[in-house]
């Protein structure tokens, strides 16, 4: 009880720090108030899902698996003759307790080796699009298409595995900037909850895509635990991800696209030359007549390509065959 004041010690009190008699007080006054008010800006911490991974890393994972999705919808559009888009949705992490309630069951989910990573990630396939992927691969339009609440039977499971090899060629390729990996299915499952990769308190970074053919779409989950990705987490900072792309991505996607129309055919054509009759004439057209054409002998040829003027040349034989010798490049607008 010795510590508290009388109104004339309080009012006393006032007076000497209006005055600024007591300014170490006031310092501390200040200070104090300070140190509330960093009181109050307290985050909150889930200790059930920690934070492992940071924002710049999962920005460097959205992008990696972005041109995944592209690479996947390219190849599934060639695939199944019609076009289909493949984008990112989310980027998450989650335990794998809440990434497995999360999903349908029955579904479509495949669990993946990640040579050399150790550890084991996950791939779920809604049905809502993989039925509907199974129809087109099997001559239907989808127009009336029922979903079945039901797991895959082993034939469309078989159809499935076609779609998701594709799906593992596409990753390894966005995932060679950071890793050689090599992706294996090694189990199928209908019910996610049957299957226990890590512990369920485990953090999974999930990737969440939209698929979508024609007027169709559904989901895809990409479940990737921490353990399995940890040795290589360095490699996924924004800086270094974005540096890497434009030193070595440009001259890979170079090669790659040359390879792939390397063997593409086109047509080619090279004309004598042209000329206008009328139709009376050509009724009375037989074999031996002649059509006199506006140019010379001598003069170089026109050579089309896709009917497009590439280059110019001259006509011959070569080795018993007919051949035609390029001389120099075509203007696009040259005369044939």
């Amino acid at each position: 009880m010795a510590d508290v004041l009388d109104q004339d010690e309080v009012d006393a009190l006032l007076n000497a720090v209006a005055g600024g008699e007591l300014e170490g007080d006031s310092e501390t006054i200040s200070a104090d108030s300070e140190g509330a008010e960093k009181k109050r800006n307290v985050q909150t911490y889930d200790f059930k899902r920690p934070e492992r991974v940071s924002k710049d890393q999962v920005r460097a994972f959205e992008g990696l698996h972005e041109r995944f999705a592209r690479n996947l919808g390219a190849a599934l559009s060639g695939y199944l003759r019609t076009i289909i888009e493949v984008k990112v949705r989310s980027t998450e992490q989650l335990t794998y307790a809440e990434f497995t309630y999360s999903l349908p069951s029955p579904t479509s989910f495949s669990l993946l080796s990640c040579a050399p990573l150790e550890g084991q990630i996950c791939l779920e396939i809604s049905p809502l699009i993989i039925f509907p992927i199974i129809d087109r691969m099997l001559g239907g339009s989808n127009a009336e298409l029922y979903i079945p609440q039901r797991p895959l039977t082993q034939i469309e499971m078989r159809l499935a595995t076609r779609i998701i090899e594709r799906a593992l060629d596409a990753l390894a390729e966005a995932w060679s900037n950071i890793a050689e990996v090599e992706f294996e299915v090694i189990q199928h499952e209908s019910n996610p909850q049957l299957v226990q990769i890590v512990a369920p308190n485990e953090v999974v970074v999930v990737i969440g895509f939209e698929i979508k053919m024609g007027n169709r779409s559904g989901s895809m989950s990409l479940c990737i635990p921490f353990n399995v990705i940890e040795p290589v987490m360095n490699r996924f900072t924004s800086q270094d991800w974005f540096t890497y792309r434009k030193q070595g991505d440009q001259e890979y996607q170079k090669d790659r696209l040359l390879e792939n129309i390397a063997e593409a055919k086109l047509k080619v054509r090279a004309f004598l030359g042209q000329t206008t009759i009328k139709v009376r004439e050509l009724l009375t057209l037989e074999a031996g007549d002649v059509l006199k054409i506006p140019k010379e002998a001598q003069n170089e040829l026109i050579m089309q390509v896709e009917d497009k003027s590439k280059f110019a040349g001259h006509i011959g034989q070569f080795r018993g065959h007919k051949a035609f010798k390029i001389t120099r490049q075509a203007k696009p607008a040259e005369k044939i």
